[in-house]
């Protein structure tokens, strides 16, 4: 199989291509590189007969006609977003021509490509999607396939608008597909603006750990590699027109999260006081989701998925390989808004 992954050099599109280019899949990477995009993250691929990287827009229609006609792909995994939550309430017009033009713009290049082949039974579009677009639990239940959405920031909003798209193009021209929902991915090349990565960052530099609000919301934290397994699992077994939750069945506090990786740094680089002493609450993001949980009993019984460490495990080997990479994370330090307090304009 030939897999297009868009956005494959973000945090979980590089996981894709690494995991696809070693289980023997021909991978093409296709990434405009936005500040948020790093191919050192896939530079351990880079040079194998089965990687292929083109530098596309997704809201280029020709150039991604270009990219289908000459690599001919079987499947597309869509992970191509802007994603951070922050920046939406900032800069919402981003996140709409991105994750909503964007998406319509690839779903048209891919439906006419699938149609001009003859539409094959064997091709896939692939849209993976998150779980923020069922909006906010309470204190109790899960999210389901079967969630009704209720978005709740740009950023969410966004996504649902992209999910929506795709069941339409689905419903309305057959095109093959399969979307998947996944919890709050964690683990390594995840870009420091992100909660998990500025904690270990900050606590290296003896910065204060900012937490939003009491530190009580919950999210569910799913190990990107793990994540990259299940939806390489979906493209081959998923069923068409059919979602997939995909959780990390760890729920923990921002709190509790963040004291978890204080003990791991404690232990694995101890400094001259416990690094919990540098937690500080700073004021709530706006319209700050609660709590997120997702039921992953569909792909567990379905596909046979199901993750393989526990958020103290993937914690574990996530601040380690912070701790090896200096010079992986050093120059991302510098780019634009990372370190600076965002979504505040609300």
């Amino acid at each position: 199989m030939k897999i297009l992954v868009t956005g494959g050099a973000g945090f979980i599109g590089s996981a894709v291509v690494r995991q696809a280019v070693a289980g023997g899949y021909d991978v093409v990477n296709l990434d405009v590189l936005t500040y948020a995009a790093c191919l050192e993250n896939v530079a351990g691929v880079a040079d194998s007969p089965l990687y292929a990287f083109e530098q596309v827009d997704i809201c280029d229609g020709p150039k991604l006609a270009r990219v289908f006609a000459q690599h001919k792909p079987d499947a597309v995994m869509h992970l191509a977003a802007e994603s951070h939550v922050d920046r939406s309430i900032d800069g919402p017009g981003a996140f709409i021509k991105t994750n909503v033009e964007g998406t319509y713009t690839l779903l048209e290049a891919a439906r006419t490509y699938w149609q001009d082949a003859g539409k094959p039974d064997s091709f896939r579009f692939h849209h993976i999607s998150t779980d923020e677009v069922f909006g906010s639990l309470g204190p109790t239940g899960q999210f389901t396939e079967t969630t009704p959405y209720d978005p709740r920031s740009p950023y969410s909003a966004s996504k649902a608008a992209s999910d929506h798209l795709v069941r339409a193009w689905h419903e309305t021209y057959g095109l093959p597909v399969v979307l998947t929902n996944c919890s709050n991915n964690y683990g390594p090349y995840h870009f420091p603006e992100k909660l998990i990565p500025v904690v270990i960052l900050n606590a290296l530099h003896g910065r204060p750990l900012p937490i939003y609000g009491d530190g009580s919301n919950v999210r569910d934290w799913l190990y990107v590699e793990d994540h990259a397994d299940a939806l390489l699992t979906v493209i081959e077994k998923g069923e068409l027109g059919r979602s997939y939750n995909i959780g990390g069945e760890n729920e923990r506090t921002n709190l509790q999260l963040v004291q978890t990786i204080c003990e791991i740094l404690d232990r694995l680089k101890p400094g001259e006081t416990p690094y919990s002493d540098l937690i500080t609450f700073v004021t709530d993001r706006p319209g700050h989701d609660a709590r997120y949980a997702i039921d992953p009993s569909r792909i567990r019984a379905e596909l046979g998925w199901r993750p393989s460490v526990t958020v103290e495990q993937g914690l574990e080997k996530t601040v380690a390989w912070y701790l090896a990479n200096e010079a992986w994370w050093r120059p991302l330090l510098e780019r634009t808004g990372v370190g600076q307090r965002l979504g505040t304009k609300a």
